[in-house]
């Protein structure tokens, strides 16, 4: 299902990052399956949460903050042919980024967010408070973006609220697989 902006009261206010984070790993351990990540708006916090887990290297491949378009070029090696018809921040990019990043890291599966954490909205039009998140990979090629709209301009609490929807989104993922 992408395009799901809709969020179940449960999942309206993930756990907190350690915990999703240990649940992620502790099932990649299990079924010895890796992720590469894709940041943006998080700024880094899905991979140092994965990483602060011991034994993340049995699961954790690598990870990249792409803030700027070069910064897209220089990661991932994004070209002017990708991103035709494309512009970050949304879904159709965001799985373009973490199909890129398992790709170039050989990795199971990719995860990617890009948003706009605020105070202020995007370059884009986006309101501060919107991310969209993206899971591509596994055993079964699943591809997988949500959008979620926090509501809030608060850059600290929507990085920290991306990051968590995004490792929740994850693990959701893996669950029903």
């Amino acid at each position: 299902m992408n395009g799901d902006l809709s969020v179940s009261p449960e999942a309206a206010n993930p756990e907190p990052l350690a915990v999703l984070a240990a649940r992620v790993g502790a099932l990649l351990r299990e079924r010895g399956q890796t992720v590469a990540v894709v940041e943006s708006s998080a700024g880094g916090l899905v991979s140092a949460a994965l990483l602060a887990i011991p034994g993340a290297s049995a699961y954790f491949r690598g990870g990249a903050v792409v803030y700027s378009r070069r910064a897209g070029r220089a990661l991932l090696g994004l070209t002017a042919e990708d991103m035709t018809g494309l512009r970050g921040e949304t879904e159709p990019y965001a799985l373009l980024v973490a199909q890129r990043v398992r790709d170039n890291h050989h990795s199971g599966w990719g995860i990617a967010e890009s948003g706009a954490a605020g105070p202020s909205g995007s370059p884009y039009g986006d309101p501060p408070g919107r991310v969209c998140l993206s899971v591509v990979g596994g055993p079964d090629s699943v591809s997988r973006s949500r959008t979620i709209e926090t509501g809030g301009n608060d850059r600290p609490a929507n990085m920290d609220l991306f990051a968590r929807h995004l490792l929740a989104l994850f693990e959701q993922v893996l669950r029903a697989g």
